[in-house]
């Protein structure tokens, strides 16, 4: 049976999985959640409760939580890409960057789309103010981290790469980075011209109404 992948080709959580999934080739299903497919809503809720995705269903196994779906495709199905390095101290330095953008870079923004989505314009520009203040912090921590860097960590692209490539995609359009962080910026392109990266943002291109602060008219 071949992997099944549950998600949303517009959710950044969603893509950070499909870009591991590409670097390594990886055959798999996609299953999108969405109003046009009630089979698939049905079957992820049941596989998985807590209403998070993406949820990935390799045989009888249920794998929840994007860092450890990366790294179980690493264990059980492994490819040429090698996503989370074997020396422990190198990839103790993955996952940090991983948690870094998922939590510092994600999270903020996911706070302003949150506020937006309540149609609120208060609870809008508190969460944007918020989003804003946080990711202007994180920016200048990766404008000193990265430099001298190709990807995240050094010379391979590996588990941090994917948690950043929608992180900082979307976190742009929601607090631009400014020209004050060259390095950052030359970042963020060097992933998004990257094929499984290229790939995932052209599939959910036709799904950019939904962002409700507004996709700008780039990427």
């Amino acid at each position: 049976m071949p992997l099944a992948l549950y998600g949303h080709p517009f959710s950044s959580y969603t893509q950070k999985v499909l870009i591991a999934l590409y670097e390594n080739a990886v055959p798999f299903e996609f299953r999108s959640i969405g109003p046009d497919t009630p089979q698939h809503t049905a079957d992820w809720l049941q596989r998985w409760p807590l209403r998070k995705f993406p949820l990935l269903v390799d045989g009888g196994r249920n794998v929840a939580e994007t860092s450890i779906i990366i790294e179980y495709l690493q264990l059980a199905h492994p490819g040429p890409v090698r996503l989370l390095p074997e020396e422990p101290m190198a990839a103790l330095e993955v996952r940090f960057l991983d948690r870094y953008f998922d939590l510092h870079v994600m999270s903020p923004m996911q706070h302003a789309v949150g506020g937006a989505l309540t149609g609120d314009p208060v609870k809008r520009r508190e969460a944007l103010a918020f989003a804003q203040e946080k990711l202007e912090l994180a920016y200048a921590w990766l404008e000193g981290e990265l430099a001298g860097r190709t990807w995240a960590t050094g010379a391979d692209f590996t588990l941090a790469d994917c948690a950043a490539a929608p992180s900082l995609f979307y976190a742009d359009w929601t607090h631009p980075i400014s020209a004050a962080f060259p390095v950052l910026r030359a970042y963020r392109a060097r992933l998004l011209a990257r094929p499984s990266i290229a790939r995932a943002v052209d599939e959910a291109r036709p799904f950019r109404p939904l962002f409700p602060l507004g996709a700008p008219d780039r990427d």
